[in-house]
């Protein structure tokens, strides 16, 4: 479902822009599933608070798809980013102080593992920014299949800029499906 959101999104801004000075046209999308179910973005507080209470003491995956048109030769690549997502057991409160936040209503899952106040996760042990909605080692990888070398280095600005210690992100970007 979300590699042909992505291919759509893409495809739909390579079709419908002048892209006279961009070449390659990046999109996204992200979704939680829980026991092969997705969780899309809740609709209201009640929608988040089922969300996060199903999600609690339970580990879901997060899945991110990417999609790159360059748009001079019409190539369609996409990589998917998927990562188990181990919650911790956190209380009704702390769903309640997080929700009054208003920050899950525009989250897919209801959370974002980022925030400061809440702190969803256990303990994570794949790609965090994937998890935030752009795996970014990822888009480097799909890059690199399309010709493209980064200016700089990805994963090191990436785990400086979230402060994690990212332990995939020589497999990631060492391993070439495309």
């Amino acid at each position: 479902m979300v590699e042909r959101l992505a291919q759509a999104k893409a495809s739909a801004v390579a079709r419908s822009t002048r892209l006279s000075d961009v070449t390659i046209v990046i999109a996204a999308d992200t979704i939680v599933s829980l026991d092969d179910s997705p969780l899309g973005k809740p609709v209201d507080d009640a929608d988040a608070i089922r969300m996060l209470r199903a999600l609690r003491g339970r580990t879901h995956q997060v899945h991110t798809a990417i999609t790159l048109v360059d748009t001079s030769t019409r190539q369609a690549l996409s990589d998917l980013a998927t990562s188990n997502v181990p919650m911790r057991n956190y209380s009704d409160d702390e769903i309640a102080t997080y929700i009054a936040t208003g920050d899950p209503l525009d989250k897919a899952g209801a959370y974002a593992i980022q925030h400061q106040g809440f702190h969803p996760v256990a303990q994570m042990r794949g790609c965090f920014a994937n998890v935030m909605g752009l795996p970014l080692c990822h888009l480097t990888r799909t890059l690199r299949a399309i010709g493209f070398e980064p200016p700089a280095d990805v994963p090191a600005a990436c785990q400086s800029h979230i402060r994690y210690t990212c332990p995939v992100f020589a497999i990631i970007l060492t391993y070439n499906d495309q």
